[in-house]
């Protein structure tokens, strides 16, 4: 007999919705859902032992025991973060559900009292509707190049760097407050390159 293939409608996966900070127990779904996007190279693969190391950082939505989006907040200086590993179940995108999770991310950011957020993206389209805007490479922390390092597409980057600032008067350069003696130097600011035009 031949198997029928049934097809389950969004409604029913979008109706009943559980949004929570990841635990262990999520690290299996999560490898699944983020090196399925690795595989298609619009985001960088992730192994067990890096999700076990930042699994505090991961938001997850789901519906039932199916995973259905998941994001990150990866704080890199005092007063900033990025936003990341943010992947929707294909069948379910443009159901609201990575907007669910940017704002989940945001308001935990918010709560920690960060100053702005950051990320990579094929997508500006979807976080300019967030609020975010393109912003050269070089606002970013240093540190977030530590990820770039090991990406296959390190030396010709197409991603476009965005950026929300999360109070009126945000400090995106934490070592102007080193006089006070606030901030580390280790987390100034510098210029970078953008690679993707290094060799045109």
């Amino acid at each position: 007999m031949a198997s029928v293939s049934v097809s389950i409608p969004v409604e029913a996966y979008i109706s009943n919705l559980t949004i929570r900070k990841a635990a262990m127990r999520d690290i299996g779904p999560l490898l699944l859902l983020i090196n399925d996007y690795a595989a298609n190279g619009v985001m960088l693969p992730r192994t067990e032992f890096e999700i076990s190391e930042n699994i505090r950082d991961f938001t997850v939505v789901y519906s039932g025991k199916k995973l259905l989006v998941c994001g990150a907040l990866h704080f890199y200086t005092p007063t900033s973060g990025e936003v990341r590993s943010l992947a929707v179940d294909p069948s379910l995108k443009t159901q609201g559900l990575g907007r669910l999770v940017v704002q989940a991310l945001e308001d935990e950011a918010i709560s920690n009292e960060l100053h702005a957020i950051f990320a990579f993206t094929y997508v500006a389209n979807f976080f300019r509707k967030l609020g975010f805007r393109a912003v050269e490479r070089g606002m970013l922390p240093l540190k977030v190049w530590k990820d770039c390092l090991r990406c296959p597409k390190f030396q010709r980057c197409d991603e476009i760097a965005v950026l929300k600032a999360l109070r009126p008067d945000p400090v995106l350069e934490p070592s102007e407050a080193n006089d006070d003696g606030l901030f580390d130097s280790e987390f100034t600011l510098i210029q970078l390159p953008n690679l993707k035009h290094l060799e045109d």
